[in-house]
């Protein structure tokens, strides 16, 4: 039984990377696939939760050598919860100035909201501890589980957990009338104000909420690594969870979850096949390798299947 622990343990591992990122691929859906909203700033929102809930529960003293100043020492369960509000306030507030734009002027505009956040993590070191990141980020019963089998374990079902509710929560929202709202103002926006609907603010609740989830997802992922940084939010990270949205298919939400799996599983096989098969002294170039990988995986979704593998299919216009 021992030799099956490494493989338990890192199955269990991947799971739950998987189910992070399945949750912000969920906030993209809501977005993109509900409502048309073309945010390239995937990375800036996971980056706001992550930080918002690493400072709220980090012990206030770090240490000899801490260069930052905060660290409220609250339970997890608020850390996140301030995460999730704090990345939905950040969305809001970019929404309201950013969701008169459209397409790629709206992509334009969130890449450069997210570039600017992450930028803010980098230099506002008495706050975030600049390039050295914080450390310290509490797991919840860490202290009292003996292994790393065990903690994956526990946290697995946390996230799972976590997943359910968003995916329930989303799926019931996607059924209601705002739902089928947001599906109108995707399909033709003009009609949907017509017949009264005031487009900008669906717009806006829906950004908000997606930029919600996102964070959500963000303070997930500190509270399971312990340790986050300024270049864990680059911009490759949104270039990954778009890629789970197209290959699952945009509008559905088991297709995010779906398509989630698959990525990362090519993600993390491709890197482990690297490692093992080129020289350690080139593996830091051949890294790149795996985006390569993944975007030939998209370029290949994308002609074979436009609406990924769960999407709902593509309606055809009528025959004249």
């Amino acid at each position: 039984m021992s030799e099956f622990l490494p493989v338990l343990s890192y199955a269990t591992f991947f799971l739950v990377f998987a189910s992070i990122f399945a949750t912000m691929a969920l906030g993209l859906n809501l977005q993109w696939g509900y409502t048309g909203l073309f945010n390239v700033g995937v990375a800036g929102f996971v980056a706001v939760g992550a930080y918002a809930s690493a400072l709220l529960t980090t012990p206030p003293d770090a240490g000899p050598g801490a260069v930052r100043v905060v660290g409220l020492g609250l339970p997890i369960v608020v850390g996140w919860i301030g995460g999730t509000v704090a990345a939905g306030l950040v969305a809001a507030a970019v929404g309201f100035a950013a969701l008169r734009l459209r397409h790629d002027y709206l992509a334009i505009a969130t890449f450069g909201i997210a570039v600017v956040i992450q930028l803010v993590a980098l230099n506002a070191q008495k706050l975030t501890g600049g390039p050295f990141g914080i450390q310290f980020i509490p797991k919840p019963f860490d202290a009292q589980l003996d292994g790393s089998l065990a903690f994956n374990a526990l946290y697995l079902a946390l996230t799972l957990a976590a997943l359910g509710c968003v995916y329930a929560a989303l799926q019931r929202l996607a059924a209601s009338p705002w739902g089928r709202v947001l599906r109108a103002i995707r399909e033709d926006e003009t009609a949907a104000e017509a017949l009264g609907k005031r487009a900008f603010a669906f717009r806006l609740q829906s950004f908000a909420i997606g930029g919600a989830i996102m964070g959500f997802g963000g303070a997930l992922y500190a509270h399971f690594v312990g340790y986050i940084a300024p270049e864990d939010f680059l911009p490759i990270l949104t270039f990954q969870i778009w890629t789970m949205l197209i290959v699952g298919g945009a509008g559905s939400n088991r297709g995010a979850i779906a398509g989630t799996v698959v990525v990362w599983a090519i993600w993390t096989i491709a890197g482990n096949g690297l490692r093992e098969l080129i020289p350690a002294a080139d593996q830091a170039r051949a890294a790149s390798l795996q985006i390569v990988l993944v975007g030939v995986l998209l370029a290949a979704m994308l002609l074979w299947r436009p609406q990924g593998l769960l999407g709902p299919r593509p309606s055809k216009s009528p025959s004249a």
